[in-house]
């Protein structure tokens, strides 16, 4: 039960290919960011449409996967937890929120032959 207090899940579309690291240690590490959209109508009953864009880090051996199966524009359905971190950039306090993913599915629009 102590991993619900900190947990994500998402569907959305990649938003690029992953940037690949490695750590001093050798680990692995994958970035990509991923839109989620929901829709709703305004006043005047036009559809609008609100999109936001969440990052994501994988380590490890879903660092490799990721660098493997992740493509731009894949639907992916992921599950993690929220990281927030600080940082100062020219003198700024800056803020960001990301998604240390421990699990992840592909979707795929095509049908099976």
């Amino acid at each position: 039960m102590s991993t619900i207090k900190n947990s994500v899940r998402l569907i959305g579309n990649l938003g690029a290919n992953p940037t690949i690291f490695n750590t001093e240690k050798g680990t692995k590490i994958a970035r990509v960011a991923i839109a989620t959209s929901d829709y709703y109508y305004n006043e005047k009953k036009e559809k609008v449409t609100d999109t936001q864009w969440h990052n994501l880090v994988f380590f490890g051996k879903s660092a490799e996967l990721a660098e493997k199966l992740l493509v731009k524009g894949k639907e992916i359905a992921i599950e993690g937890k929220l990281i927030n971190k600080v940082y100062e950039k020219d003198g700024v306090k800056k803020y960001s929120t990301e998604i240390n993913v421990n699990e992840f599915n592909l979707f795929s629009k095509e049908l099976p032959a």
